[in-house]
């Protein structure tokens, strides 16, 4: 069935109070996003709900896009009529006679927000109820969870009819709640980790530490494209290549073997934080699961997240595996990620890492190291990219000096 307009509905957004039009708007430009390659289609965000004129874009294409939107917690799919009780009669028996199969109860459930229109909301009901036990004489009304209900709305513009409800992804609009910088590995857990705050309206920019020829353009490439697995809740990413190379060497250069995963990952936050700040973004996220890796006991997160007072958001923090791997494979990422392209944190591992770091040793050994200097050759090196659903942007490069 082609339908002709879409009817969302907000969900969470209704406690918004006085900031509920700004989560609304927002809502309706990470629609737009999503429903980029579909730009005759036209939104109208009214303040009880969101309508979508489809002027005859294929709705089998837009309904799965739609599904992953966060910030919506269904939509109707309908049609337009002409606003006559004979239209709207013969439009309901012939999406009944499509979708009945003569075992399901049905239900009317109308709403005239048109009052001029000669049937009041109760009368449409039974008009249409009348008409369709007449159509099939052996079906069987039910007022509360029916098989079928038949919804009509009667608006200035026409009248509406949808008998589907599509469950959306909930949560809050992307954007609302901020800009969080994302530290994408390439593993299983960090893209989780991103959904995971995406859905909590966090705007995420993802940073991925690449150390050429040490990592491959491969892994650089897996990087993206878990970031692109991610692109349509939100319609576009920011990913920032983040050159490593020098700053593991001289790790591995002038440390003991125990102490390298806490320096880098030391490091690896140090510059988060820095491209946190030049890009305005308010927390940092990451896919550490405790107790997963020595890097992720409590004793390694406290010598870690020493160089930084910036809130740190661990969404799979108190996860198994199992339900990550889980959650992976629900919103395709976990193909992608266990490709066997090593990323530096892999690639510079210790074979015997310190799980439970001493802080003053970790002070002297920083001693041994230019951080600053590092730091900064390391930021001058950064790459931006936008990343989208279907990657059809030029790859625009940016380095430092245009953040």
């Amino acid at each position: 069935m082609q339908y002709t307009e879409i009817m969302v509905r907000y969900g969470e957004l209704s406690t918004k109070g006085k900031n509920r039009r700004s989560f609304i708007m927002r809502l309706a430009q990470n629609v737009r996003g999503a429903l980029a390659e579909f730009p005759a289609i036209k939104i109208h965000a009214d303040r009880d709900r969101m309508h979508l004129i489809l002027n005859e874009a294929d709705s089998s294409l837009i309904i799965p896009k739609l599904q992953k939107v966060f910030g919506i917690q269904n939509f109707s799919p309908s049609i337009q009529v002409e606003k006559t009780p004979e239209a709207i009669q013969a439009s309901a028996q012939e999406i009944m006679q499509t979708i009945y199969t003569g075992k399901e109860t049905f239900k009317i459930t109308a709403k005239r927000s048109d009052h001029s229109f000669e049937l009041d909301s109760n009368e449409i009901q039974q008009f249409l109820g009348k008409a369709i036990v007449e159509q099939f004489p052996g079906i069987r009304a039910q007022m509360r969870q029916p098989d079928i209900n038949l919804r009509v709305e009667i608006r200035r513009d026409g009248a509406y009819l949808s008998y589907e409800t599509i469950k959306g992804a909930g949560g809050l609009p992307v954007g609302t709640s901020g800009k969080g910088m994302l530290m994408l590995s390439g593993g299983i857990d960090s893209p989780v980790a991103g959904y995971l705050s995406m859905k909590r309206g966090v705007e995420i920019e993802a940073v991925h530490f690449a150390s050429p020829p040490y990592t491959s353009e491969q892994a650089l490439q897996k990087a993206k494209d878990l970031t692109e697995k991610l692109t349509p809740y939100v319609g576009s990413i920011q990913f920032i290549e983040v050159p490593f190379t020098e700053i593991q060497e001289e790790i591995k250069q002038h440390t003991p073997q125990g102490y390298w995963m806490t320096l880098t990952r030391r490091m690896m936050l140090r510059l988060t934080d820095a491209i946190r700040a030049r890009r305005h973004g308010l927390v940092i996220i990451n896919g550490e699961s405790l107790g997963q890796v020595a890097s992720q006991t409590l004793h390694s997160m406290v010598a870690i997240n020493e160089v930084t007072n910036t809130p740190i958001i661990r969404p799979v923090a108190t996860m198994d595996k199992l339900e990550i791997i889980e959650l992976a494979e629900s919103i395709d990422t976990f193909e992608l990620a266990i490709q066997p392209f090593e990323d530096c944190c892999t690639i510079f591992a210790p074979p015997q890492p310190k799980t439970r770091p001493k802080m003053e040793k970790v002070l002297e050994l920083e001693k041994r190291l230019d951080i600053d200097g590092m730091m900064e050759r390391c930021l001058g090196g950064l790459k931006i990219e936008a990343i989208t659903p279907e990657q059809t942007n030029e790859q625009m490069d940016e380095f430092a000096d245009l953040l």
